[in-house]
């Protein structure tokens, strides 16, 4: 009852979904380490000019590095003809190099993952949310609109905010120790997808 009174003399906590991507979140994943189990970042090669559309970071060549045990690797986007094979999103291993996510928790018998500490925030401003509202855009473009419905279920908005707290915190820790048990290693192995293609002069 008291966070009810608190609502209503607060007002609605509101979100306008204006139609954001996932791969606004997609120029650095925190993944766990296959070195060392630690927290590691992928990244956009650094050496490469910035992308013009957020598209692109599907398909730039990335670096895996690790700042506990040093390890880094390298991806490029596979290549068919004059086409690049990109990476798709929306799972809870990193797309590159196939590596659990960092940001992994369990929550209402499911995991809640998240690429890295804005991803959270993004999150959190909508789970929190008491009036949710749609912008003029296509939904299948929407990071909200393409949510798992369980994490929109009013009922699951403190257990998916306590899991969205986790994240957070997870995500200023980098030590082996700290991984999360939702974030165990699965060998690197890369996880099947479907062909999107890009075409492009090489990179």
């Amino acid at each position: 009852m008291g966070d009810e009174r608190g609502e209503r003399a607060e007002g609605p906590r509101r979100h306008r979904d204006l139609g954001g991507a996932l791969t606004a979140f997609a120029d650095r994943l925190l993944v766990v380490c296959p070195g060392c189990g630690g927290r590691a970042v992928v990244v956009p090669r650094p050496d490469l000019p910035a992308p013009r559309y957020g598209s692109e970071l599907l398909f730039m060549p990335r670096r895996l590095a690790c700042g506990g045990c040093g390890l880094v690797r390298e991806w490029n986007a596979e290549r068919k003809g004059t086409a690049l094979v990109g990476a798709v999103l929306g799972e809870s291993d990193d797309p590159f190099f196939g590596r659990p996510l960092w940001l992994r928790t369990p929550c209402v018998g499911h995991v809640l993952w998240a690429y890295n500490a804005a991803h959270v925030e993004a999150l959190a401003a909508y789970v929190g949310a008491t009036m949710r509202e749609r912008g003029p855009f296509s939904p299948t473009s929407s990071m909200i609109a393409r949510l798992p419905e369980w994490m929109k279920r009013g009922r699951h908005r403190a257990p998916v905010l306590a899991g969205l707290a986790t994240l957070a915190e997870l995500a200023e820790h980098s030590s082996p120790a700290d991984r999360s048990p939702a974030a165990h290693p699965d060998g690197g192995r890369p996880r099947p997808h479907d062909a999107r293609l890009f075409t492009s002069e090489p990179w």
